[in-house]
């Protein structure tokens, strides 16, 4: 069985009580799917049993694997936990479900952790494919930041869709925030370089750049990025810039696979793991943390510009695995 030593290799800052209500309701309502399915399956697998058996252990397997944690990463976990199960041991499923939180922590802990935010100006490159979900996440890191008092502009730099012009306006207008955005059409760098100037003009904690996820082919898109960020580097000193990856949970494993091919033509720095709350597929996230060894910075938790959390690896753990009854630690 995991130690508690095993536990401590970066454990995630307390929040204020008011924000761990908030945060564990949100969380909790954005892997309720996944949770259901994973203890559904489960609780029908123990029924009846007096002791852990290879019936037991084999259908938690057929769980975590329906729930896209990946074959190697159920097989890391179930072996993980084999090693601490007794032979004949008798069956405490309660025990069970923290031994298996423990175990998820542990790996979760093991995988890249986020870098530390520098202080000064930040702006943030949201990359993706289209559809993940990138314009309405822009949309919820401008409410986080201004959650926090910070100034905040946002960038429409897909210019090859009218439409995500037009909803990053729409969501800039609800939240207060101002967008800068040219013609559809237009040169996406060059509306970088218009916010630059006016996030270094208006004096700007975050600028926010949603950008294209499809052009004519996959050499223009990385063509396009690669110009979009030497603008940044060129024109925004001061600034520090981070990458993020959004991925749409729902795609199960293939937002694996996308993640991958992805971060073969751009580096990036962490991902935000969109519509968690629409799938019970959201053990991806585990396997993009272990299998890419990628940061899991955000979970996108629901469809309104609050519904977005931090990714704290013990607290994941447990809203998917532990019991209804559990709460975070920290």
């Amino acid at each position: 069985m995991t130690t508690d030593e095993t536990l401590e290799p970066a454990p995630a800052p307390s929040l204020p009580e008011p924000e761990r209500k908030s945060f564990w309701k949100k969380l909790r309502r954005g892997l309720r799917m996944t949770h259901t399915e994973i203890f559904e399956r489960f609780d029908a697998a123990v029924s009846g049993k007096a002791m852990v058996d290879d019936e037991v252990i084999e259908y938690l397997e057929e769980s975590l694997i329906g729930a896209d944690l990946g074959v190697e990463t159920t097989m890391e976990l179930i072996e993980r936990l084999r090693g601490g199960v007794r032979p004949s041991e008798a069956l405490d499923v309660l025990k069970l479900r923290e031994r298996l939180v423990d175990e998820m922590a542990v790996l979760l802990l093991d995988a890249p952790q986020p870098r530390p935010q520098a202080e000064g100006p930040l702006v943030t490159l949201l990359v993706g494919v289209n559809g993940t979900g990138k314009t309405t996440s822009a949309a919820k890191l401008a409410r986080r930041s201004l959650d926090r008092d910070e100034r905040v502009l946002l960038a429409a730099a897909d210019t090859f869709r009218a439409a995500a012009i037009e909803q990053l306006v729409l969501w800039g207008e609800r939240l207060g925030v101002d967008v800068i955005r040219q013609h559809a059409g237009g040169d996406p760098a060059a509306v970088v370089f218009d916010a630059l100037q006016a996030g270094r003009a208006r004096r700007v904690d975050h600028l926010i750049v949603d950008t294209a996820g499809r052009l004519h082919n996959k050499e223009h898109l990385m063509a396009e990025l690669a110009k979009i960020r030497r603008v940044i580097e060129r024109e925004g000193e001061g600034w520090e810039q981070h990458t993020v990856l959004v991925i749409d949970a729902t795609t199960g494993q293939n937002a694996v696979t996308q993640a991958r091919e992805f971060t073969r033509a751009v580096d990036v720095d962490g991902v935000l793991l969109a519509k968690i709350d629409g799938t019970a597929k959201g053990g991806v996230a585990v396997a993009i943390a272990r299998d890419l060894r990628l940061p899991i910075l955000h979970l996108g938790v629901g469809e309104q510009p609050g519904d977005l959390v931090d990714f704290r690896p013990r607290d994941f753990a447990t809203a998917l695995l532990g019991p209804p009854s559990s709460s975070p630690v920290g």
